[in-house]
């Protein structure tokens, strides 16, 4: 039997890190026929006081990979936040998916109890059983950010559907 830990996170992440791909590929032609430099769409932005398509992409990838990890009780990669281009997100979501799919269902046994500390050593420190981190938090935050790229794309033009977010399951 999967870890239920597993099988509510891992496929879920590939499922959206794949459909941020296509996303952003989308963008990136959509870009190159309107001959609109691409910084127009990375540095879009719902709103003055929400991050950029950037941002929201690398969030959303820090949010796959770190709840993976803590769940299968293996440290977090590190990534630098310096992604520019549409290539250079694509190569965070490759990232993020190497290391993923790195992980093996029996790492997130047990993975529902297991203690989850945020932000440890600070006044914002909070401790979660895994499965209220992954229902209550991780989940939700992570969705947030790929629905916010979406959101910025298909708000400035590019043709999107309800599949495109969807992507293969």
């Amino acid at each position: 039997m999967t870890s239920p830990m597993y099988s509510t996170s891992v496929p879920v992440f590939k499922q959206m890190l794949g459909s941020l791909q296509v996303i952003l590929q989308k963008a990136q032609a959509h870009a190159a026929e309107k001959k609109v430099e691409d910084q127009v769409f990375l540095q879009a932005r719902l709103t003055p006081d929400m991050f950029n398509l950037i941002r929201q992409v690398q969030i959303a990838a820090d949010f796959a990979k770190g709840i993976s990890a803590r769940l299968a009780g293996v440290d977090v990669p590190e990534y630098q936040d310096t992604e520019a281009t549409f290539e250079d997100l694509q190569a965070r979501l490759a990232k993020t998916l190497e290391f993923i799919n790195s992980l093996n269902a029996a790492q997130f046994e047990g993975g529902e109890n297991r203690e989850i500390i945020l932000r440890p050593g600070t006044p914002k420190e909070k401790k979660l059983t895994g499965n209220a981190y992954l229902l209550g938090y991780g989940l939700p935050q992570f969705f947030f950010h790929v629905t916010t790229t979406y959101a910025i794309l298909r708000h400035h033009g590019v043709e999107l559907g309800k599949r495109d977010y969807m992507g293969v399951y």
